[in-house]
């Protein structure tokens, strides 16, 4: 098992060796250069990615051409289209890579099997899906009841590294505001 995906399950739950060895046999590497798409509109969705290194985007693009951006990936976060993974959907997000990437992928089939065979992981992903849960009502709570100002000083406390790492365009794309109304709120 790659050591950060191992660390990064040690988070939450304890592994034997032989656990770690049977789940890291299910996660392969796999590289992308800056500016790569890894998933887009209408693609089966098989997989879940780890991320080692790098940042991606998952965003969507509406029918006037606004792009609405529903999270930012960066180490040691997880990323697929969830919705068409668990359906057996077709994706509705395009994941672009923001930088040079580095991820571990596991197939569906893969990660359901585990959660079968290994207590211990399908406890790790129960909490992991819960806590992605949780964030996500959150995200969405702070876009209907904050204003732009609260929105953007919660991202700035919370990802501070975020702001070194993508451009002010996508930033004010994630938060819902035009790139002018960002530069205000820096002020």
């Amino acid at each position: 098992m790659h050591p950060a995906l191992r660390k990064h399950f040690e988070e939450l739950v304890k592994l034997t060796d032989a656990e770690a060895e049977r789940i890291g046999s299910c996660y392969h590497p796999r590289k992308f250069k800056k500016h790569s798409i890894i998933l887009q509109p209408g693609d089966i969705v098989n997989h879940e990615y780890f991320v080692l290194k790098g940042l991606l985007k998952t965003f969507t693009i509406d029918d006037s051409g606004k792009e609405h951006i529903l999270q930012f990936s960066m180490e040691n976060w997880w990323v697929s289209d969830y919705t068409a993974l668990h359906t057996d959907g077709k994706s509705s997000f395009i994941i672009q890579c923001l930088e040079d990437v580095e991820l571990l992928y596991i197939s569906y089939a893969d990660r359901q099997r585990l959660c079968d065979e290994i207590h211990q992981f399908e406890r790790f992903c129960r909490l992991k899906i819960t806590a992605g849960f949780v964030s996500m009502q959150k995200r969405v709570m702070a876009l209907l009841k904050n204003d732009a100002q609260s929105r953007y000083q919660q991202l700035l406390e919370q990802y501070p590294s975020l702001f070194q790492r993508v451009p002010k365009a996508l930033i004010a794309a994630y938060i819902g505001v035009s790139r002018e109304t960002l530069s205000r709120l820096q002020v």
